[in-house]
């Protein structure tokens, strides 16, 4: 017999998928960063591999926007997640979240995905390299740990513009102070006038990581930040031949300029050869819902297919890891060269990521 004080708890699990949820709370981080946490009306457990990401679901101007953010808190507190956001001159999305996100605001959510994470690759000994707000994944990763009381050995190296944009600076030191396994080491590129600061000054280099982490030879390497930043990092470990396998950084953000003007010259290709392809190459893209097909080149995507209709499938990535393009395949074989943005058990079903996904012949997708 079921006690009355101890009645059971209906809670669902999170999985990749769409969720609507509900901003509980809004915390100034730094003066131009912000933490918005939210949960879902009935009780889930989010549970993800820390350092995973999810999209959100927006609409901005009347158009709908999708946008990636990494998961800053840790599935250590289960009845919500946290996304950390800052404020970029420019930026759409962020702009809007620092200028709109209130408590009680409602909007849907896709993931959790992303292959950079604690979970698959464990380790005793761990570095962790980051810069700016990318200290977000690896944020969520050291508290999880911490959080878990791991027996796990953790440097966490932090650079920063100035002392007023250390992220998480409070927490950081806090950590350091109550555990043995935990040590942080801070880097300021410069100090405003006014400001006092006795850690760390300039860019990481070297003979700074030599003296916080003398054995980072030894360790799991997880690093994010600005693309600079993070190449640097790289050749400064490739010099001193370190395993590569063992260094992980976050790989989602913008397409850079290159890749696009590959994708352009690839484009321009396609179209010269368009007239030269045997119409018995073409492939039929069939979208049951709406009733229409088309058909394509070989080597062009389901989603370029669906664009070429006028249907609009949400994408966020284009690169096969967030999972927000994901769609039901009902016949027909594809190709799939994603990066994480869909599990065995999906693909298993028949789901695939129609951005990354190229037919090998005709094809029907439940759209």
């Amino acid at each position: 017999m079921t006690s009355p004080f101890l009645l059971p708890v209906n809670t669902q699990t999170w999985t990749n998928g769409r969720h609507l949820v509900r901003c509980v709370k809004v915390i100034q981080e730094t003066w131009d960063v912000r933490t918005f946490c939210f949960m879902a009306e009935q009780p889930v457990l989010f549970f993800f591999k820390p350092g995973q990401f999810v999209t959100l679901e927006l609409e901005i101007e009347g158009k709908p926007i999708m946008r990636s953010y990494t998961i800053s808190s840790s599935p250590s507190v289960p009845y919500s997640f946290s996304i950390t956001v800052k404020r970029v001159p420019g930026g759409q999305v962020s702009n809007w979240l620092h200028d709109n996100m209130q408590e009680g605001n409602e909007l849907a959510v896709h993931g959790p995905v992303g292959l950079f994470n604690a979970i698959d690759y464990p380790s005793d000994k761990i570095l962790y390299l980051s810069g700016g707000v990318g200290v977000t994944p690896v944020m969520s990763m050291a508290r999880w740990y911490f959080d878990t009381n791991a027996n796990v050995d953790m440097v966490f190296v932090h650079s920063a513009r100035s002392p007023k944009d250390i992220i998480f600076r409070r927490e950081l030191e806090h950590m350091d102070s109550r555990v043995a396994n935990f040590r942080v080491a801070l880097i300021c590129e410069r100090q405003e006038i006014g400001e006092t600061w006795s850690g760390y000054r300039g860019f990481l280099n070297q003979a700074m990581l030599e003296l916080i982490a003398p054995d980072f030879m030894e360790r799991e390497i997880f690093c994010c930040g600005p693309t600079p930043y993070m190449n640097a990092v790289k050749r400064m470990l490739e010099a001193n031949g370190f395993d590569m396998s063992r260094y992980h950084e976050e790989s989602f953000g913008a397409t850079p300029v290159e890749v696009k003007e590959d994708v352009l010259e690839l484009a321009k290709q396609a179209q010269e050869e368009a007239e030269e392809v045997d119409s018995s190459d073409l492939l039929t893209v069939e979208f049951s819902k709406t009733g229409k097909s088309v058909k394509i080149l070989p080597g062009e995507t389901v989603h370029a297919a669906a664009a070429k209709l006028g249907l609009h499938i949400p994408k966020a990535c284009g690169m096969g890891i967030c999972g927000t393009c994901r769609v039901l395949k009902t016949a027909g074989s594809v190709t799939m060269e994603h990066n994480g943005g869909i599990d065995e058990e999906d693909e298993a079903e028949g789901y695939i990521l129609s951005c990354c996904s190229v037919p090998t012949e005709n094809v029907v997708v439940e759209f």
